[in-house]
């Protein structure tokens, strides 16, 4: 019996260290959907020199043009 502790007691300690991981994982976890491509930055990065030279059309005035 005494090999059958000494087993069950590393397998608790084990599970006790994997369960330990598992919660810093868990805290530590980035979001995927937080992350930014290249193709995200790269159009983000147009978005803002379109904005700063004007060129984007308000949802309010394409839906005036449009006669929506």
């Amino acid at each position: 019996m005494t090999s059958k502790t000494v087993d069950f007691r590393q397998i608790s300690e084990e599970l006790k260290a994997i369960k330990s991981d598992l919660e810093f994982i868990k805290k530590h976890m980035v979001d995927v959907d937080s992350l930014l491509t290249e193709e995200d930055f790269e159009s983000l990065r147009k978005y803002k020199v379109e904005k700063d030279k004007g060129l984007l059309t308000s949802h309010k005035k394409l839906k005036k043009e449009l006669d929506l």
